[in-house]
């Protein structure tokens, strides 16, 4: 496995580019650990894939490094970095047994027959492929296929690291949460540098103990689950975790208060203050279900009005009506909801402010 770092890296396909507007990467600086299970998460168009082609060596980046385990790879080809990649359509020989295709890249590299047999029969027993190893590759489920283009990846001793590019993308809803918790058991147990590209929130946060979250070519924050969820860096992390995502309101600050169109929703004393020296529009930023509500008037609560109500099962969704902005709830099962008129209120630990997008942080 390696540790890979990238230094300074951006890219254009643009043969002279003149603007920031004109790259697909701009400015990433950041370290994958050895043996870590990433997730590279975010839209269409922001840029993971060609990300990734950087990591492989598919591509070399207009401008700065790429390192593994301190050595500069940048001009290297794929196959001088020893790294796997499995993409979305699986990339198998369907007239071989599971077993040769399995095989196969060790044959290649000329290992010998009995440590091929050996790693191919231990990679078939963690994917659950041993019933299938003498059957052709072309009459298996998609799912099977994905894992044979997985197992092809597992069974060298040496790779670097496997990159993973919207792999679960062609596979039937039911199968994915199979296959996602396979991949989680293959990394706890043979702990291999994991790098996943997708733009499901729900993939990124159940596979990877670290997501790096991409928007328009830039790595705006890297974090666990849950510091994505709890403390978002930029407003497209806060807009993009979580469903429904979370409610902005573009503000104003008097004091240790923002007003919202006459409003006022109390702030941390230092982020305030720290509000107030701030560039670009100012924003209020609040998960769901951190926004309280209330049927009746509490201290430091605001008047709203109930616009929806969805019933999920297990919680229900409330669009309100705040002054001419609407906001979503996350209520509880067997929590009362409010008819018609609610109170709102804001806890000062999970009342975000950004400016220019951006979280402003103590």
């Amino acid at each position: 496995m390696a540790q890979i770092a990238l230094k300074e890296i951006a890219h254009s396909y643009i043969a002279n580019p003149k603007d920031e507007s004109d790259y697909a990467l701009k400015r990433i600086h950041s370290e994958w650990e050895d043996g870590g299970a990433y997730a590279l998460l975010g839209p269409s168009g922001c840029g993971k894939t060609t990300l990734l082609n950087v990591i492989s060596g598919l591509l070399t980046p207009s401008q700065g490094r790429v390192f593994y385990d301190g050595n500069d790879v940048t001009g290297l080809p794929p196959e001088k970095r020893n790294i796997a990649q499995v993409f979305q359509f699986p990339v198998l020989y369907d007239t071989m047994s599971v077993f040769n295709n399995l095989a196969f890249p060790l044959r290649n590299r000329g290992i010998q027959e009995s440590e091929v047999k050996k790693r191919v029969l231990e990679v078939a027993e963690i994917l659950e492929l041993t019933p299938f190893l003498k059957k052709r590759a072309a009459g298996l489920t998609a799912d099977a296929k994905q894992k044979i283009s997985l197992g092809r990846g597992l069974v060298r001793s040496d790779v670097a690291a496997i990159l993973f590019d919207e792999p679960l993308t062609v596979i039937d809803p039911h199968l994915k949460w199979h296959l996602r918790r396979k991949l989680k058991e293959v990394h706890d147990q043979l702990k291999l540098t994991l790098i996943y590209v997708t733009h499901d929130q729900v993939e990124a946060l159940t596979f990877a103990d670290q997501v790096m979250v991409m928007y328009e070519g830039e790595l705006v924050q890297s974090g666990t689950p849950q510091e994505l969820y709890e403390s978002p860096q930029h407003k497209f992390v806060g807009f993009f975790i979580g469903s429904p995502g979370m409610n902005f309101l573009t503000c104003t600050l008097e004091g240790n208060t923002a007003r919202v169109d006459g409003a006022g929703i109390m702030l941390d004393d230092e982020v305030a203050a720290l509000g107030q020296k701030a560039q670009g529009k100012l924003e209020l930023g609040i998960r769901p279900m951190f926004l309280e509500v209330h049927a009746q008037s509490v201290e430091g609560s605001i008047p709203a009005r109930v616009k929806a109500v969805a019933d999920q099962g297990s919680f229900k969704i409330l669009t309100i009506d705040l002054a001419g902005h609407t906001l979503r709830a996350r209520l509880t099962e067997g929590q009362a909801v409010p008819q018609n008129e609610a109170w709102l209120r804001f806890p000062t630990r999970w009342t975000k402010l950004f400016a220019g997008g951006r979280l402003v942080s103590k």
